[in-house]
């Protein structure tokens, strides 16, 4: 089994996985960051599971952590490994259940099925660290203790059939037998008389939990009276001093200017406020400013009389009339030509309109909502923006903080935006891997919120149906994102990721009938040939002096 085991650890370059990115605090196996952690501490927190949730609920909390880790192993081996042998792919599970420092397996028989979807087979372990945990923090018991490497082998199984197989310990370390034994097969064919399948499955305490939380939520809506935050996402001190403000204003009539980059969320912001306004059911009309000519953004925003100007067939309300008694969102404000921004100051102060060609001016009861992404102060020292204007603007200023000022919060949005595409591509995604979250937490995010949405709709759309969004889904034609950092070489130790990868290669021309003198005279001949005849160059990419490459070349020209 052994040379089984080491076959099979080379066949599919395992090692080459592992990456150890030192200066980064990362460890990362293929896209999943992993934890190099200490048996006995991971033993302690085991332990405190027990006396903390009872010996039935830790458990089930142990082979369902077990659960989740295996299906996401039999994830990487299938994606890595697609075009392999099926069965050497399976296979690969025990791999890495061992190269991850859990156990070490030995399949004694298996009974595979891939038409039918059926496995049914037994397997021994030996070195589980879960039994040699529990054996030194609780003694030799009467049952079974390895709950997280059951889950394990669950999960994994389960991923590759696509049917729920469950293993069973019939021979445990941890009750005083020589080695771990657990057979394993559909779930029907055990039956649940004792409730072993129960472990598979969210407790109770899952629900509970939740209908605390939303007590306790109502409570605070009762005492508090605040509002839920609907497409508002973000728990972040930067998000939350925005949101605080935003709420605030809420219930009042006064206007607000909504300040920040472009992508950061404005409208979502404008629309919130309006939302949880008392003109809630009222119109919520917007418009950008920057996107309408100067000569057309008058007769928008207040409208035309017919025969006012030459095509003005009829008459037509503008955009304040229309959100008369709600809300009217200005975006990009900062863009409006001179002459706008006249007639906008003398609506703001006298409520009324009048439309283009009309000598009638209309009442209206409007709350604006402006936003723009340019720095009105300049603009005002610059000529370009009236400070009237600006100081009825910005009765309420709220800024909206970029993207990099609130990290934290690109996991929960990211999470948001995954469901909202899953839904339009009608495709279920298992989530986003950790490296690619961390890409995306690393990135430096010059469009904002915006370019979150469309760099998750791309990986929706890229990602296979049932897998994960994976960096390259996320930036494609781009560089990896996370250093690659150091990994395993073929005897276990840690070196560069570079120089390993030279290892292989050389690894690789050593299989069987290598020539180091046709190899030399290959590379030499390559050389020569990129840098277009100039030796010079094609010795500087070789690595040795012109001299001793020019000898080299007379060498090969001698014995030819």
């Amino acid at each position: 089994m052994g040379t089984e085991k080491q076959g099979l650890v080379e066949q599919f370059n395992l090692r080459s996985r592992l990456r150890f990115d030192i200066d980064g605090g990362n460890i990362w196996l293929d896209e999943s960051r992993m934890l190099l952690l200490h048996a006995q501490a991971m033993g302690a927190l085991r332990t405190e599971l027990f006396r903390t949730l009872g010996v039935g609920r830790a458990r089930g909390l142990l082979v369902r952590m077990g659960f989740a880790s295996g299906q996401q192993d039999a994830d990487l081996a299938r994606k890595l490994f697609r075009d392999s042998e099926r069965e050497d792919v399976f296979r690969l599970g025990p791999e890495l259940h061992a190269f991850e420092g859990l156990v070490r397996t030995r399949i004694l028989n298996a009974q595979l099925d891939w038409e039918k979807g059926s496995f049914v087979g037994d397997v021994k372990w030996e070195n589980s660290w879960e039994a040699e945990a529990h054996v030194r923090d609780f003694g030799v018991g009467d049952a079974p203790v390895c709950w997280s490497l059951i889950g394990y082998a669950s999960g994994y199984v389960t991923r590759f059939f696509n049917r729920f197989i469950v293993f069973r310990e019939t021979h445990c370390v941890g009750k005083g037998d020589e080695h771990c034994v657990l057979v394993g097969k559909p779930a029907e064919d055990w039956g649940n008389a004792d409730g072993y399948l129960d472990h598979f499955r969210s407790e109770n305490i899952e629900g509970e939990l939740a209908e605390l939380r939303e007590e306790v939520a109502r409570l605070r809506q009762s005492i508090c009276g605040s509002a839920g935050r609907d497409d508002l996402i973000g728990n972040s001190p930067a998000f939350e001093a925005a949101f605080d403000l935003v709420r605030k204003a809420a219930g009042s009539t006064i206007n607000v200017l909504l300040l920040g980059e472009t992508g950061v969320g404005k409208e979502v912001f404008a629309r919130w406020l309006h939302a949880h306004s008392e003109r809630a059911d009222k119109p919520f009309v917007a418009i950008n400013c920057a996107a309408i000519p100067h000569d057309l953004i008058e007769s928008e925003l207040f409208g035309v009389q017919k025969g006012a100007y030459t095509g003005a067939q009829q008459s037509r309300a503008g955009r304040f009339e229309r959100a008369d008694g709600g809300t009217l969102f200005l975006d990009e404000v900062g863009d409006l030509s001179p002459a706008a921004q006249v007639k906008l100051l003398r609506v703001l102060q006298s409520g009324e309109v009048e439309r283009l060609g009309d000598d009638q001016t209309r009442k209206v009861n409007v709350r604006l909502v402006a936003a723009t992404n340019v720095n009105l102060a300049e603009a005002i020292r610059a000529g370009s923006f009236r400070a009237d204007l600006y100081y009825r603007l910005a009765t309420y200023p709220v800024a909206i903080p970029p993207l990099r000022e609130r990290r934290s919060d690109i996991p929960l949005l990211a999470q948001a935006l995954l469901g909202k595409y899953e839904a339009v591509y009608h495709k279920k995604l298992q989530g986003i891997t950790d490296r690619a979250l961390r890409a995306l937490t690393n990135h430096s995010w010059p469009g904002n919120v915006r370019e979150l949405e469309n760099l998750i709709e791309r990986g929706v759309l890229l990602a296979p149906a049932g897998g994960r969004i994976e960096e390259k889904h996320l930036f494609a034609g781009a560089g990896p994102i996370v250093p690659e950092g150091v990994e395993l070489n073929t005897g276990g130790q840690l070196c560069d990721a570079k120089e390993s990868s030279h290892n292989t290669l050389c690894e690789a021309l050593l299989e069987g009938g290598f020539s180091l003198e046709a190899h030399e005279a290959r590379l030499i001949e390559l050389a020569v040939q990129q840098a277009k005849g100039n030796l010079t160059h094609a010795a500087r990419a070789l690595g040795i002096t012109r001299r001793q490459l020019a000898y080299r070349l007379k060498q090969k020209s001698a014995s030819a």
